[in-house]
């Protein structure tokens, strides 16, 4: 296939085209083509901006993972803003080219992020459950709608809510020091919900999403047992052989982070039950397989 990938030099995006390269022909948009090659190889076809596109007709596929880092700088309302329009914009445009297009891609995979369903206390939720509206909700609703305006029976979409993602980088890298240090443990009382998925399923299930054709419409990427801050706390702890007994005061947070510090005192137990129903098979069920498998690679 030849698949155009947003968002190809972050965290998933790198993994995911390590995953495809051998098999498929790239189309990689980033603002940075010289940094982007010496990471993922010149072999790809590279463009700065959608602008230079007015089709997408030579296209099979589309990964829209584009998006200004949600943890990146404090939320200040210019911080907010980036955040939203980097999401947006980017997807508008996508579905703009879809509906210019003559011959338009089979499938375009777009990103969205658990934050859709805010803050929930213990219950399971799945793609069909009721969202508490704040901001994580309000920038992935707009996202995701943005996305479904390109749906047709000529183009499926596809949009994974992605959890908590368990690789080398992203938000396991800014957890890490201090349980390396012996001095983490859970945030504030521990039972906020946390939905996570190891990185290597979710680029399979991004694989999973654009071959099926069965398949559209909203799929939870996470694994199928959410766990608590608490249990999580614990089990990372055991996989760095260190004590995780040290709990973080949600006002030191909300000091250090300001309304940021949400995504790490509230939280939600989802469950991918529309993935499972389409057959996909997870490699990491269980925490504590997957947070081993990181920390030891």
């Amino acid at each position: 296939m030849n698949i155009l990938i947003t968002g190809a030099s972050g965290f998933i995006g790198r993994q995911l085209v390590e995953r495809l390269a051998p098999h498929h022909q790239l189309t990689l948009v980033t603002r940075s083509v010289s940094q982007t090659q010496k990471v993922l190889g010149h072999q790809h076809h590279y463009l700065t901006s959608l602008d230079e596109l007015s089709h997408l007709n030579h296209l099979d596929a589309i990964v829209n993972l584009a998006g200004e880092p949600i943890v990146a700088k404090r939320w200040s309302k210019a911080q907010k803003q980036r955040i939203c329009d980097s999401r947006w914009d980017i997807t508008a445009k996508l579905t703009q080219l879809i509906k210019q297009s003559s011959n338009p891609p089979k499938v375009m995979v777009s990103g969205s992020a658990v934050g859709y369903y805010g803050r929930h206390d213990d219950q399971l939720l799945d793609e069909t459950s009721a969202a508490h509206a704040e901001f994580s909700h309000d920038i992935c609703q707009k996202w995701e709608q943005a996305a479904q305006e390109a749906s047709s029976e000529q183009t499926r979409i596809c949009i994974i809510r992605i959890g908590i993602v368990l690789g080398k980088g992203g938000a396991l890298d800014k957890m890490l020091p201090p349980f390396k240090l012996g001095l983490g443990g859970p945030i504030g009382h521990g039972r906020q919900g946390m939905s996570w998925i190891h990185v290597s399923d979710l680029v399979s299930l991004i694989q999973f999403l654009l071959t099926q054709e069965h398949c559209q419409g909203v799929f939870n990427a996470t694994a199928p047992h959410p766990v608590s801050n608490a249990v999580f706390a614990k089990a990372l702890g055991k996989a760095l052989n260190r004590p995780a007994l040290i709990t973080t005061p949600p006002l030191a947070l909300r000091l250090a982070m300001g309304e940021m510090s949400e995504l790490l005192t509230e939280g939600q137990f989802v469950i991918p039950k529309h993935a499972l129903e389409a057959g996909f098979k997870f490699q990491f069920n269980e925490l504590e397989p997957a947070l081993m498998d990181v920390v030891s690679s």
